[in-house]
Protein backbone atom coordinates (compact mmCIF):
# COMPACT_ATOMS: atom_id res chain seq x y z
CA UNK A 1 0.00 0.00 0.00
CA UNK A 2 1.10 3.48 -0.71
CA UNK A 3 1.58 6.35 2.03
CA UNK A 4 -0.54 9.72 1.57
CA UNK A 5 2.52 11.28 0.34
CA UNK A 6 3.07 8.25 -2.38
CA UNK A 7 -0.04 8.61 -4.03
CA UNK A 8 -0.09 12.27 -4.01
CA UNK A 9 3.05 11.99 -5.65
CA UNK A 10 2.41 9.04 -7.71
CA UNK A 11 -1.33 10.67 -9.18
CA UNK A 12 1.02 13.99 -10.01
CA UNK A 13 3.34 11.53 -12.08
CA UNK A 14 0.34 9.52 -13.94
CA UNK A 15 -1.37 13.31 -14.88
CA UNK A 16 2.36 14.67 -16.37
CA UNK A 17 2.53 11.32 -17.98
CA UNK A 18 -1.18 11.65 -19.85
CA UNK A 19 -0.53 15.07 -20.64
CA UNK A 20 3.06 13.66 -22.58
CA UNK A 21 1.20 10.85 -23.87
CA UNK A 22 -2.05 11.86 -24.84
CA UNK A 23 -1.71 15.67 -25.55
CA UNK A 24 -4.46 17.09 -27.39
CA UNK A 25 -6.62 13.79 -27.66
CA UNK A 26 -6.11 9.90 -28.39
CA UNK A 27 -6.64 10.71 -32.00
CA UNK A 28 -6.62 7.15 -33.46
CA UNK A 29 -9.20 6.20 -30.90
CA UNK A 30 -11.12 9.01 -31.71
CA UNK A 31 -11.40 8.24 -35.26
CA UNK A 32 -11.89 4.32 -34.87
CA UNK A 33 -13.79 3.43 -32.04
CA UNK A 34 -17.79 4.67 -31.54
CA UNK A 35 -17.65 7.10 -28.49
CA UNK A 36 -20.95 4.77 -27.34
CA UNK A 37 -18.66 1.64 -27.69
CA UNK A 38 -18.06 -0.33 -24.09
CA UNK A 39 -15.53 -3.32 -23.77
CA UNK A 40 -13.97 -5.37 -21.61
CA UNK A 41 -9.86 -6.15 -21.84
CA UNK A 42 -7.67 -8.34 -19.49
CA UNK A 43 -4.13 -8.46 -18.83
CA UNK A 44 -1.87 -11.72 -19.56
CA UNK A 45 1.61 -12.87 -18.29
CA UNK A 46 4.08 -13.40 -21.17
CA UNK A 47 6.90 -14.10 -18.83
CA UNK A 48 6.94 -15.30 -15.14
CA UNK A 49 8.19 -13.23 -12.69
CA UNK A 50 6.94 -10.73 -9.63
CA UNK A 51 4.46 -8.21 -9.90
CA UNK A 52 4.60 -4.82 -9.04
CA UNK A 53 2.62 -2.00 -10.41
CA UNK A 54 -1.07 -3.47 -10.01
CA UNK A 55 -2.07 -0.47 -7.75
CA UNK A 56 -0.65 2.32 -9.90
CA UNK A 57 -2.07 0.70 -12.92
CA UNK A 58 -5.38 0.97 -11.37
CA UNK A 59 -4.86 4.72 -10.60
CA UNK A 60 -4.31 5.38 -14.06
CA UNK A 61 -7.28 3.72 -15.47
CA UNK A 62 -9.91 5.91 -12.83
CA UNK A 63 -7.60 9.46 -13.47
CA UNK A 64 -8.86 8.63 -17.41
CA UNK A 65 -11.65 7.88 -16.93
CA UNK A 66 -13.66 7.65 -13.08
CA UNK A 67 -16.08 5.04 -14.97
CA UNK A 68 -13.69 2.38 -15.61
CA UNK A 69 -14.26 -0.16 -13.73
CA UNK A 70 -10.57 -2.30 -12.82
CA UNK A 71 -10.12 -5.62 -11.02
CA UNK A 72 -7.30 -6.47 -9.89
CA UNK A 73 -6.95 -10.53 -10.19
CA UNK A 74 -3.53 -10.53 -8.51
CA UNK A 75 -1.48 -7.80 -6.17
CA UNK A 76 1.80 -6.14 -6.10
CA UNK A 77 4.40 -8.58 -4.64
CA UNK A 78 2.81 -11.62 -6.40
CA UNK A 79 4.44 -13.92 -8.48
CA UNK A 80 3.10 -14.56 -12.00
CA UNK A 81 3.41 -17.57 -14.52
CA UNK A 82 3.26 -17.11 -18.16
CA UNK A 83 -0.25 -17.33 -19.13
CA UNK A 84 -1.76 -15.94 -15.47
CA UNK A 85 -4.35 -12.87 -16.10
CA UNK A 86 -3.62 -10.43 -13.81
CA UNK A 87 -6.32 -7.39 -14.27
CA UNK A 88 -9.40 -7.18 -16.12
CA UNK A 89 -10.91 -3.53 -17.35
CA UNK A 90 -14.08 -2.52 -18.73
CA UNK A 91 -15.41 0.34 -19.28
CA UNK A 92 -15.70 2.97 -22.44
CA UNK A 93 -13.92 1.45 -25.00
CA UNK A 94 -11.88 4.95 -26.12
CA UNK A 95 -10.52 5.13 -22.06
CA UNK A 96 -9.45 1.81 -22.08
CA UNK A 97 -7.54 2.01 -25.28
CA UNK A 98 -6.10 5.32 -24.10
CA UNK A 99 -4.72 4.55 -20.62
CA UNK A 100 -3.30 0.62 -21.79
CA UNK A 101 -0.28 1.31 -23.09
CA UNK A 102 1.01 4.18 -19.46
CA UNK A 103 -0.88 1.34 -17.37
CA UNK A 104 1.47 -1.22 -19.36
CA UNK A 105 4.53 1.22 -19.37
CA UNK A 106 4.15 1.70 -15.37
CA UNK A 107 3.80 -2.29 -14.54
CA UNK A 108 5.93 -4.00 -17.02
CA UNK A 109 8.91 -1.78 -15.65
CA UNK A 110 7.98 -2.12 -11.97
CA UNK A 111 7.64 -5.81 -12.11
CA UNK A 112 11.04 -6.04 -14.26
CA UNK A 113 12.19 -4.38 -10.75
CA UNK A 114 10.30 -6.48 -8.55
CA UNK A 115 11.21 -9.55 -10.07
CA UNK A 116 15.09 -8.75 -10.06
CA UNK A 117 15.15 -7.37 -7.05
CA UNK A 118 13.29 -10.60 -5.32
CA UNK A 119 15.61 -12.78 -7.17
CA UNK A 120 18.77 -10.76 -5.02
CA UNK A 121 16.57 -10.67 -1.68
CA UNK A 122 16.21 -14.87 -2.06
CA UNK A 123 20.07 -15.01 -2.90
CA UNK A 124 20.28 -13.28 0.74
CA UNK A 125 18.22 -15.55 2.49
CA UNK A 126 19.32 -15.87 5.75
CA UNK A 127 22.53 -13.47 6.07
CA UNK A 128 22.07 -10.47 7.93
CA UNK A 129 22.88 -7.98 4.77
CA UNK A 130 19.77 -5.66 3.85
CA UNK A 131 19.86 -5.14 -0.44
CA UNK A 132 19.11 -1.15 -0.84
CA UNK A 133 18.82 0.23 -4.33
CA UNK A 134 20.40 3.72 -5.23
CA UNK A 135 19.71 7.43 -7.00
CA UNK A 136 20.16 5.42 -10.54
CA UNK A 137 16.55 5.85 -11.11
CA UNK A 138 14.40 7.61 -14.25
CA UNK A 139 14.03 10.96 -14.16
CA UNK A 140 10.44 11.96 -13.00
CA UNK A 141 9.34 7.61 -12.25
CA UNK A 142 11.99 7.41 -8.92
CA UNK A 143 8.70 6.85 -6.55
CA UNK A 144 7.51 3.63 -8.66
CA UNK A 145 10.86 2.36 -8.93
CA UNK A 146 11.69 2.69 -5.16
CA UNK A 147 8.13 1.42 -4.94
CA UNK A 148 8.71 -1.49 -7.21
CA UNK A 149 12.23 -2.58 -5.09
CA UNK A 150 10.18 -2.21 -1.95
CA UNK A 151 7.51 -4.71 -3.88
CA UNK A 152 10.44 -6.72 -4.29
CA UNK A 153 11.65 -7.31 -1.10
CA UNK A 154 14.47 -4.82 -1.31
CA UNK A 155 15.32 -1.39 0.40
CA UNK A 156 15.21 2.06 -0.46
CA UNK A 157 18.43 4.32 0.24
CA UNK A 158 17.54 7.85 0.67
CA UNK A 159 14.96 9.02 -1.61
CA UNK A 160 16.60 12.32 -3.16
CA UNK A 161 19.20 15.05 -2.24
CA UNK A 162 17.20 16.15 0.45
CA UNK A 163 16.60 13.27 3.21
CA UNK A 164 20.35 12.51 4.43
CA UNK A 165 23.62 13.72 4.16
CA UNK A 166 25.43 11.32 1.60
CA UNK A 167 29.27 12.54 2.15
CA UNK A 168 30.98 10.91 -1.52
CA UNK A 169 34.78 11.14 -3.64
CA UNK A 170 33.51 13.68 -5.24
CA UNK A 171 32.08 16.28 -2.29
CA UNK A 172 35.45 14.73 -0.43
CA UNK A 173 38.08 15.64 -3.18
CA UNK A 174 36.42 19.09 -3.52
CA UNK A 175 36.51 20.01 0.44
CA UNK A 176 40.07 18.76 1.04
CA UNK A 177 39.45 15.32 3.09
CA UNK A 178 37.32 13.17 4.49
CA UNK A 179 37.49 14.80 8.39
CA UNK A 180 37.10 18.43 6.64
CA UNK A 181 33.54 17.05 4.69
CA UNK A 182 32.28 15.55 7.77
CA UNK A 183 32.78 18.76 10.13
CA UNK A 184 31.26 20.90 7.43
CA UNK A 185 28.08 18.44 7.22
CA UNK A 186 28.05 18.55 10.89
CA UNK A 187 28.12 22.32 11.20
CA UNK A 188 25.90 22.52 8.77
CA UNK A 189 23.49 20.53 10.05
CA UNK A 190 23.95 22.72 13.42
CA UNK A 191 23.49 25.93 11.44
CA UNK A 192 20.30 25.04 9.86
CA UNK A 193 18.56 23.24 12.73
CA UNK A 194 18.63 20.23 10.70
CA UNK A 195 18.70 16.35 12.00
CA UNK A 196 19.57 13.78 9.27
CA UNK A 197 21.72 10.98 9.24
CA UNK A 198 24.98 11.08 7.99
CA UNK A 199 26.28 8.46 5.81
CA UNK A 200 30.28 8.88 4.38
CA UNK A 201 32.07 7.17 1.45
CA UNK A 202 35.37 5.86 1.89
CA UNK A 203 37.93 4.66 -0.65
CA UNK A 204 40.44 2.62 1.53
CA UNK A 205 41.63 1.51 4.82
CA UNK A 206 43.16 5.05 5.32
CA UNK A 207 40.09 7.19 4.43
CA UNK A 208 38.09 4.36 7.37
CA UNK A 209 40.83 5.10 9.94
CA UNK A 210 40.15 9.18 9.58
CA UNK A 211 36.45 8.55 10.01
CA UNK A 212 36.81 6.57 12.92
CA UNK A 213 39.06 8.67 14.51
CA UNK A 214 36.19 11.77 14.00
CA UNK A 215 33.53 10.08 13.95
CA UNK A 216 30.09 12.14 14.01
CA UNK A 217 28.20 10.09 11.43
CA UNK A 218 25.83 7.26 11.26
CA UNK A 219 26.94 4.90 8.43
CA UNK A 220 30.26 4.50 6.85
CA UNK A 221 30.32 3.29 2.91
CA UNK A 222 32.90 1.07 1.85
CA UNK A 223 33.37 1.66 -1.87
CA UNK A 224 35.07 -0.34 -4.34
CA UNK A 225 36.51 -2.68 -1.75
CA UNK A 226 37.48 -6.25 -2.89
CA UNK A 227 35.76 -8.82 -0.48
CA UNK A 228 38.93 -9.46 1.63
CA UNK A 229 39.00 -5.89 1.87
CA UNK A 230 35.39 -5.25 2.98
CA UNK A 231 35.92 -8.60 5.69
CA UNK A 232 38.73 -6.63 7.36
CA UNK A 233 37.19 -2.93 7.12
CA UNK A 234 33.75 -4.74 9.09
CA UNK A 235 35.93 -6.13 11.47
CA UNK A 236 37.85 -2.65 12.48
CA UNK A 237 34.64 -1.02 12.27
CA UNK A 238 33.74 -3.71 14.81
CA UNK A 239 29.86 -2.81 15.12
CA UNK A 240 30.62 1.11 16.07
CA UNK A 241 28.52 2.45 12.95
CA UNK A 242 26.42 1.08 10.11
CA UNK A 243 28.06 -0.41 7.37
CA UNK A 244 27.38 -0.30 3.66
CA UNK A 245 29.65 -1.94 0.64
CA UNK A 246 28.91 -0.52 -2.66
CA UNK A 247 30.44 -0.40 -5.89
CA UNK A 248 30.12 -3.00 -9.40
CA UNK A 249 28.87 -5.16 -6.75
CA UNK A 250 27.10 -7.97 -9.15
CA UNK A 251 24.63 -11.21 -8.79
CA UNK A 252 27.70 -13.34 -9.10
CA UNK A 253 29.43 -11.76 -6.24
CA UNK A 254 26.35 -10.53 -3.92
CA UNK A 255 27.19 -13.72 -1.26
CA UNK A 256 30.37 -12.89 -1.32
CA UNK A 257 30.31 -9.37 -0.61
CA UNK A 258 27.59 -10.26 2.09
CA UNK A 259 29.59 -13.22 3.74
CA UNK A 260 32.13 -10.04 5.15
CA UNK A 261 28.95 -9.27 7.77
CA UNK A 262 28.12 -5.66 5.97
CA UNK A 263 24.98 -4.53 7.12
CA UNK A 264 23.57 -2.84 3.69
CA UNK A 265 24.79 -3.62 0.48
CA UNK A 266 23.13 -0.93 -2.63
CA UNK A 267 23.41 -2.11 -5.58
CA UNK A 268 22.48 0.53 -8.36
CA UNK A 269 21.25 -2.14 -11.46
CA UNK A 270 18.59 -2.83 -9.11
CA UNK A 271 16.81 0.40 -11.71
CA UNK A 272 19.24 1.67 -13.88
CA UNK A 273 19.71 -1.92 -15.61
CA UNK A 274 16.73 -3.98 -15.74
CA UNK A 275 14.28 -5.54 -18.12
CA UNK A 276 10.83 -4.53 -17.90
CA UNK A 277 8.62 -7.87 -17.26
CA UNK A 278 6.55 -9.25 -20.79
CA UNK A 279 2.73 -8.63 -20.07
CA UNK A 280 0.39 -7.61 -22.62
CA UNK A 281 -3.29 -6.55 -22.67
CA UNK A 282 -5.93 -8.38 -24.80
CA UNK A 283 -9.45 -6.94 -25.57
CA UNK A 284 -12.14 -9.61 -24.33
CA UNK A 285 -15.25 -8.84 -26.12
CA UNK A 286 -17.31 -5.62 -26.59
CA UNK A 287 -20.40 -4.99 -24.47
Amino acid sequence: MMTPEEKAAVEFYIQLALKEDVGDGDHTSLACVPETARGEAVLVAKEAGVLAGIEVAGMVYRLVDAGTVFTALKQDGDRVQVGDRVWTVSGASRSILTAERLSLNYVQRMSGIATHTRRLVDMLAGMRTTLLDTRKTTPNNRVFEKMAVRIGGGSNHRFGLFDMILIKDNHIDFVGGVAEAVQAAQDYLKANGLQLPIEVEVRNMDELETVLRHGGVQRIMLDNFTVPELKKAVEHIGGRYETEASGGITEATLKDYASSGVDFISVGSLTHHVASLDLSLKAVHHI
